[in-house]
């Protein structure tokens, strides 16, 4: 309705709205069961969490719809099904009404169900998502937030699917996630349907976008990396007709080898994420960065935005106030992979394989895994730090990390396998690669606040020695960059040395492979 106009391509679909949701839970007193069900409970007491949790949502899902609601319903699909023809496939996205609000990141923690067909298959679907209302960490984020598990509610979005388990699909920010600097697109993307990258499963591939150059500019795009992609969801054989038609499968080494979007369809995704970030922000009347789901279709070649939502991390911060973190020792390197957090913390290493076992985890201990998903926010909200082996700078992981406050690096690889229980460690994600050293080490914290650092007449120009650095150190008072050192552009972005690229045909075939 807003945005089409605009441009953007929006799936089209019905709602199942929040005021349905308190309609059933009033209709069928299931409020009344869920209120006895929590009463009293401790969510630090991880195993009666679980229980409980466990008891609301399979009371929701076992309870039928009121009669009037489910026929809704179904003749709402019924006018998909004369749109698009019979049994159309559809995406059921849920969106809770207190998610992603100012200090608040429910990221991944509703559920959606990708691939539904056939109307009783989209009720079925319906009372799930509403069930993901009450998942042990909805649960527990709603009482560390004082969010009243009663005055949030539900409202479910059915969309047609877009068939990105053909093609590919990913996550926007129109902001640095890790620096908040706003002239910037952060684009992650991965073969398959999106489920991948949220979770943390795959190592997406990265595009950063320049806001300023997008609409000026025949190429605007100032940073591709090509991530591991190393396993994508797909619909399941003849699946269509169970809750979850999806599974996993290895991508092949063209897939991995190749980045998923051309240059003009980032560049294409970009201006529809300023497009949103200038609705939203008109609309509130204030700077709304936003987070967005895109996907494209394999069968079409078409790109659409399936979600949209504020940014939470950066949207409230006071950026006159800067805390730097220094390493004031060297140490062995362990593992390093993307940083999130912009901190430095020492600790205990935990390796936890299975969300089972995150009754192990002690406060304070760093928290080593392959990747994590909204089972593991108890333990996450107690660790100094996190370190996974899978998942980019948009996974849950890095998210959630985001907004708790605590450094995690994303994407090591090897964690799991280098990294041992007991172990102490320093976790170090001041720059913009993230470094995993043996032993604690010492480091500084020192804290700026711009607003009481007197600007002298004369210009300050910066020096940008690693590029990488730029988008937070924009931060600090300048009046622009005064050099940028292009032996360290080199050395950082291209990693070869020129003259061996001028000679590299003389060169043996081992110091081409050492290059």
């Amino acid at each position: 309705k807003n945005l089409v106009p605009k441009g953007v391509n929006i799936p089209s679909g019905f709602i199942v709205t929040a005021s349905a949701y308190r309609y059933f839970l009033k209709a069928t007193k299931l409020d009344i069961f869920i209120k006895d069900a929590l009463a009293g409970l401790n969510t630090a007491n991880l195993k009666d969490l679980s229980r409980r949790g466990k008891i609301v949502r399979e009371a929701i899902v076992k309870q039928e719809l009121p009669a009037d609601l489910k026929e809704q319903i179904r003749l709402a699909y019924a006018e998909m099904e004369k749109r698009y023809g019979a049994d159309i496939d559809t995406a059921v996205r849920s969106s809770a009404t207190a998610e992603d609000l100012p200090g608040a990141s429910f990221a991944g923690e509703h559920d959606t169900y990708l691939g539904i067909r056939g109307a009783e298959n989209v009720i079925l679907a319906v009372k799930s998502a509403m069930a993901s209302l009450f998942t042990d960490r909805a649960i527990s984020y709603r009482v560390d937030k004082g969010f009243d598990h009663f005055q949030v509610a539900l409202s479910v979005g059915i969309e047609r699917m877009v068939r990105s388990d053909k093609g590919c699909s990913g996550v926007m920010f129109t902001l640095d996630t890790e620096s908040g600097f706003k002239d910037t697109v952060i684009i992650n993307g991965s073969w398959g349907l999106g489920e991948m990258i949220v979770q943390g499963e795959v190592t997406p591939d990265e595009f950063i976008v320049a806001k300023k150059t997008l609409r000026t500019a025949s190429n605007p795009i100032i940073f591709k990396k090509l991530g591991g992609k190393m396993k994508k969801m797909i619909y399941g054989a003849g699946g269509q007709k169970k809750v979850k038609p999806t599974k996993v499968v290895a991508t092949s080494a063209k897939e991995r080898d190749s980045f998923v979007l051309t240059d003009a369809e980032i560049k294409t995704l970009a201006e529809w994420g300023v497009k949103i970030e200038e609705h939203y922000t008109a609309r509130n009347k204030k700077w709304t960065p936003m987070d967005t789901e895109w996907a494209k279709d394999g069968l079409t070649g078409e790109l659409f935005i399936v979600q949209a939502r504020p940014e939470t991390i950066h949207a409230e911060r006071d950026f006159s106030k800067i805390r730097e973190y220094v390493l004031k020792e060297q140490g062995k390197l362990i593992v390093k992979g993307a940083s999130v957090g912009s901190k430095i913390a020492v600790g205990q290493a935990r390796v936890i394989l299975s969300a089972k076992n995150i009754g192990q985890f002690k406060k304070g201990e760093v928290l080593v895994t392959d990747m994590t998903d909204p089972d593991w926010e108890p333990i996450m909200k107690i660790a100094s730090a996190i370190v996974t082996d899978k998942g980019g700078r948009t996974s849950h992981a890095a998210i959630v990390s985001r907004e708790l406050g605590i450094p995690a690096i994303v994407g090591s690889e090897s964690a799991t396998r280098k990294i041992k229980t007991g172990q102490m460690i320093t976790v170090d994600t001041s720059g913009a690669e993230g470094l995993v050293f043996d032993g604690g080490l010492k480091f500084e914290v020192i804290e700026h606040n711009i607003k009481t650092i007197p600007r002298p007449k004369t210009k300050i120009m910066m020096n940008i020695a690693t590029p990488d650095t730029a988008f937070e150190k924009s931060f600090l008072p300048n009046s622009g960059v005064g050099l940028a050192r292009e032996e360290f552009i080199i050395a950082s972005s291209i990693g070869i040395h020129p003259l061996a690229l001028i000679n590299y045909k003389k060169m043996s075939a081992g110091l081409k492979k050492k290059i």
